[in-house]
């Protein structure tokens, strides 16, 4: 029998059936932006399908039963033979084969594949982050990989396939495979150079046996990984299978599966190597110099990653505030939470916009872009990183005691968001890269100001802040102190430069007034209330 005080009235229905690509306009603009306009049109087909599926209850269920029924790890089998694998629920699976048969793994193999991949990684972060782990790791050796052109040609076209074949088998038997990474380890952390993990040469040339440990392995299922080693010459870069071409077992003893914040669908691991096969990728002694452009496209995806987290927390906010009705009114029409919504959204597009901006850069390709890139990424990942998590919790506020409920779908949010900003190097490790680019490659600073230059004379407080920066630029001495000021300050204006030459003049007025012009407040919903902050909200509603 139905209690008659139940009835339920005020409540917002799911944000679900829709298109996330083609709701999201500071994305749609974004590819059209950047992608040859031959390229448009499949583009767009491409990423409304799959923005579809991102935005359908069957997607979202996945993301759901993903994190709810966490992998679980096996190290022996039933006779007490170590076997070392993980079991992931189905909708792990599901995740990946959407994503792999999406093209996100094949940006390298195709004309403007990297704006094209950048939009869809984004669109599908949003269903779940967990899986885009393995996926960005799998997009990202490919670079690596070319430090030997006879790697890379065994093993790109696997990479690079749009298809997903789940299960360990020889790599030259499966139709597609996945990448995993090994980098860090107990003793060192972020200091890769004090790893232990030591390689042996073998007789047959470029093989080697690994004796040693992975503090943090991720994605421990995948078909190989990349690791540094320490061999007769120095840190060195490998590439280990875990199942070696005659059938065997690699040596790949999965210690166990770290109990995470956050990102708990995702398998992340500590790893112990003995008498592991590799295949040495690149010169001995120049490891870091190798995986080097692997890492760049890895925190290139923590920027798409937390881009993601950002729209998605945007979008169940004002999608919340359309509907519940408070004091007399619909919430979105409300003055206060207006400027609440609006300057999320500021956040977010400014993080779409750099996100996709870093993309084209990559297509294009030139050594110019390859410049700007090596500053622009750092300063990207660890301004938009390091917002990702106040930000996501204040749009999980938005939406009161519901937004705190696991139902939601905001906690999961929450306890996502801190993760890029670690990963792939910390805060710290990101600024002092950028100090390290600023002392040692001219042409980098260069390009970086070329950039942000561009937009000069469009706005004051832009001019005003790219002075400001000239001035702290000027005096290198004792700089890592006040490092983190630095690149925040970078990343700041050429977020600025970019929405003032590409966004709606609310967008670009908004954050040059609030970010760079210093009329904002600690916390976000502090904008001026004479901007125009109705058509930002409006901007983005998650509707197409």
């Amino acid at each position: 029998m139905a209690a008659t005080t139940h009835t339920v009235t005020n409540q917002a229905p799911p944000l679900v059936g829709y298109d996330v690509f083609a709701s999201d306009r500071a994305l749609v603009e974004g590819v059209e932006r950047h992608l040859d306009p031959k390229l448009l049109d499949s583009a767009r087909e491409d990423l409304s399908l799959l923005g579809r599926s991102a935005g359908s209850a069957q997607a979202q269920e996945w993301g759901a039963l993903a994190n709810a029924y966490p992998p679980v790890l096996r190290t022996h089998d039933r006779y007490g033979n170590r076997i070392d694998e993980v079991d992931f629920h189905p909708s792990w699976h599901r995740l990946l084969g959407k994503a792999v048969g999406g093209g996100l793994t094949t940006a390298w193999s195709r004309p403007g594949g990297h704006v094209r991949r950048a939009a869809g990684f984004l669109v599908w972060t949003q269903v779940e982050g967990g899986h885009g782990c393995p996926v960005s790791m799998t997009h990202a050796a490919v670079p690596a990989l070319r430090a030997d052109p006879a790697l890379a040609a065994e093993w790109e076209p696997r990479l690079t396939s749009t298809i997903y074949d789940q299960g360990l088998r020889p790599a030259s038997r499966k139709a597609g495979v996945l990448f995993g990474m090994g980098m860090t380890e107990k003793q060192g952390g972020s200091d890769v150079r004090a790893n232990t993990t030591r390689a042996a040469a073998l007789s047959e040339e470029g093989t080697y046996e690994l004796k040693g440990h992975k503090w943090f392995c991720s994605a421990p299922m995948s078909d190989a990984f990349l690791v540094l080693a320490q061999a007769e010459q120095g840190l060195t870069c490998f590439l280990v299978p875990r199942v070696l071409e005659d059938g065997t077992r690699n040596p790949f003893a999965i210690q166990r599966l770290k109990d995470k914040l956050g990102n708990r669908s995702n398998a992340s691991s500590e790893v112990e190597f003995d008498g592991t096969w590799a295949r040495r990728v690149g010169e001995e002694g120049r490891g870091v110099r190798t995986i080097i452009e692997m890492v760049a496209a890895t925190r290139l995806d923590c920027v798409l990653g937390s881009a993601a987290l950002m729209r998605q927390a945007v979008a169940q906010a004002v999608h919340h505030a359309t509907y519940r009705e408070a004091f007399g009114g619909k919430l979105i029409d409300k003055p206060l939470m207006r400027n609440v919504l609006a300057d999320l959204a500021l956040e977010s597009e400014a993080a779409t916009t750099l996100a996709l901006r870093l993309a084209a850069a990559y297509d294009d390709g030139s050594e110019q872009e390859r410049a700007f890139l090596r500053l622009a990424v750092s300063a990207a990942k660890y301004w938009v990183t390091k917002r990702c998590t106040p930000m996501v919790g204040e749009a999980l506020e938005c939406l009161g005691g519901n937004g705190y409920v696991e139902e939601s779908g905001m906690p999961r949010l929450l306890r996502e968001a801190p993760l890029n900003s670690i990963w792939e190097g910390s805060g710290n490790v990101q600024a002092l890269d950028v100090l390290r680019a600023l002392q040692r490659e001219p042409q980098a600073l260069n390009a970086f100001l070329q950039e942000v230059g561009r937009a000069r004379g469009a706005d004051h407080r832009l001019d005003g802040a790219i002075k400001g920066l000239l001035t702290e630029l000027a005096d290198l001495e004792g700089i890592e102190g006040r490092a983190r000021r630095l690149v925040e300050r970078m990343a700041l204006v050429l977020q600025g430069s970019l929405l003032v030459r590409y966004a709606p003049a609310e967008v670009a007025d908004a954050f040059c007034a609030s970010r760079l012009g210093g009329d904002w407040g600690a916390a976000f919903g502090t904008l001026p209330h004479s901007l125009d902050l109705a058509s930002v909200v409006e901007r983005a509603a998650p509707r197409s």
